[in-house]
C-alpha cells in the first residue's frame, strides 16, 4: 500500500459515522506532509492498528499499554513505513505474539484522530490512526511484551466498560458486530 493507494482508499471511504466522515479531509491534508509517516512530524502522523478478533467474532484481543495506561488494540508509528496494512501487522505480531491470522475485509475498518498527552520532550500531538480488522487463527498463541501491562481476549459486550465507551470503541464494536452478521448470512 502506498500513500496514493492510502489517498484512494479515503476518498472512496463511506462511514455512518459523522466523526469518521469528518476524519478523512483531515487525513488528506497530513498526507501533504513529506514526513507525515514519521515521528518528527509533532502535530501529528499516521499510525496503524489491528483491531483484532477471534473467529467467532465475539471476542476481541486489547492490551493494557503500559505508556498510556489505558487499554487499547494493538497499533503503533510508521516510522517512515507507507504501507500501513504492513505497519498494523508487524504491531500486531510484535505486540500480540499472533502469527497465524487473515485480514477480515478489503481496505480499512476504521480510521480515527486522537490526541496523545506530552510525554518528555515529545509535545501533545495527535495519532492519524488507520484500523484493519483481523481474525485470529490460533487465539492462544497470545503472549505479552513489554510494552504492555496485560493482554486478553475480551468479550464485545465488555469492551465498552474497559474503554469507558469511548467512542472509537463503540464504533469499531458496533461495525465488528455488523460484519459478524454480514458472514453469518
Amino acid at each position: 500500500m502506498t500513500r496514493q493507494d492510502i489517498r484512494n482508499q479515503l476518498c472512496e471511504y463511506e462511514s455512518p459515522y459523522p466523526e469518521e466522515q469528518a476524519f478523512v479531509p483531515r487525513f488528506l491534508s497530513l498526507l501533504e506532509f513529506p514526513n507525515c509517516f514519521e515521528r518528527t512530524l509533532l502535530t501529528g502522523h499516521i499510525t496503524a492498528s489491528a483491531w483484532i478478533t477471534d473467529q467467532s467474532m465475539k471476542n476481541t484481543l486489547l492490551l493494557h499499554h503500559r505508556k498510556l495506561g489505558r487499554w487499547l488494540q494493538p497499533g503503533g508509528h510508521a516510522d517512515s513505513i507507507e504501507d500501513v496494512v504492513a505497519v498494523a501487522k508487524k504491531e500486531m505480531e510484535e505486540e500480540t505474539g499472533l502469527s497465524s491470522f487473515y485480514l477480515a475485509q478489503n481496505g480499512f475498518f476504521d480510521i480515527d484522530i486522537h490526541s496523545i498527552p506530552e510525554r518528555g520532550n515529545v509535545p501533545e500531538h495527535e495519532h492519524y490512526d488507520i484500523r484493519f480488522h483481523f481474525i485470529a487463527k490460533k487465539p492462544n498463541e497470545v503472549v505479552k511484551n513489554e510494552e504492555s501491562l496485560n493482554i486478553k481476549w475480551i468479550p464485545l459486550e465488555e469492551v465498552l466498560n474497559l474503554v469507558n465507551h469511548e467512542q472509537s470503541f463503540i464504533r469499531m464494536v458496533e461495525k465488528n458486530n455488523v460484519s459478524a452478521l454480514r458472514l453469518i448470512k
